[in-house]
C-alpha cells in the first residue's frame, strides 16, 4: 500500500505540471470512468520533456519531423506514468482533461466529461515496465476510493472508447496483471 493522497485534486506522489488544456466538468457530472492511454512522442521514444511539452502546449514543431502535425493540439490528460515509475500530473482530477476526444463509453459519448485520463509512457507493442503497472493500479485505487463510480469494469483503454480511431494501450498491455495488482495492493 502507498501512502499517497489527493489534494485539492493532485496526486501528492506526483511532479505538478499544470496544463492548459483542461475546462469544467458539466455541472453535477460524476466521475465514473478511467481511461488508460499509451503515448510517446516521437513515437517509439521514451524519454525526454515531448509530451510534457505537448500537453503545456509548448512543444517545437522543428524538433521531430512528426511533430510538425501535432504541434498546434491542444490535449492532455489527468496524470502521466513514465517509464520508470515517476508521474507527472496535469490536470486536477476533478477538472476534464482532454484525453479521450471523440469517444463513447456503453453508447454514453463525450468520456471526457465523465472520466479520468492517465497515459502510460510506452506503446501498443512494447511491454509497459513492472513500476508503470504497481504505480497504476496504487493510482486507480485512490481514484476509486476518490470516485465511487470507478469500479473495476469502468476502468479502461482508449481503444475501447474510441476504437475506430485508437488502438492504445494496445496489446502490450497486460490487462490480467493490472487487475490482478487492483484486487491485490500486497503484489504492488
Amino acid at each position: 500500500m502507498t501512502d499517497w493522497h489527493i489534494i485539492d485534486g493532485w496526486l501528492d506522489a506526483a511532479t505538478c505540471c499544470p496544463s492548459p488544456n483542461f475546462d469544467a466538468r458539466p455541472a453535477g457530472m460524476a466521475v465514473d470512468l478511467l481511461v488508460v492511454h499509451g503515448i510517446s512522442l516521437p513515437p517509439g521514444e521514451f524519454g525526454g520533456d515531448a509530451i510534457e511539452a505537448l500537453f503545456c502546449n509548448r512543444l517545437d514543431p522543428d524538433a521531430h519531423p512528426y511533430f510538425t502535425a501535432i504541434a498546434g493540439l491542444r490535449v492532455s490528460a489527468h496524470l502521466l506514468i513514465r517509464r520508470d515509475g515517476r508521474m507527472q500530473q496535469f490536470v486536477r482530477f476533478e477538472d476534464r482533461a482532454w484525453h479521450a476526444g471523440e469517444s463513447r463509453f456503453r453508447g454514453r459519448p463525450r468520456c471526457n466529461d465523465f472520466a479520468v485520463g492517465i497515459e502510460l509512457e510506452g506503446t501498443d507493442d512494447c511491454p509497459y515496465e513492472a513500476v508503470q503497472y504497481q504505480q497504476l493500479a496504487a493510482t486507480a485505487r485512490l481514484l476509486m476510493a476518490r470516485f465511487p463510480g470507478i469500479v473495476a469494469d469502468r476502468i479502461v483503454g482508449h481503444s475501447d472508447i474510441a476504437p475506430q480511431r485508437k488502438t492504445d494501450p494496445g496489446p502490450a498491455f497486460d490487462w490480467p496483471r493490472f487487475r490482478s495488482m487492483l484486487d491485490h495492493p500486497e503484489v504492488d
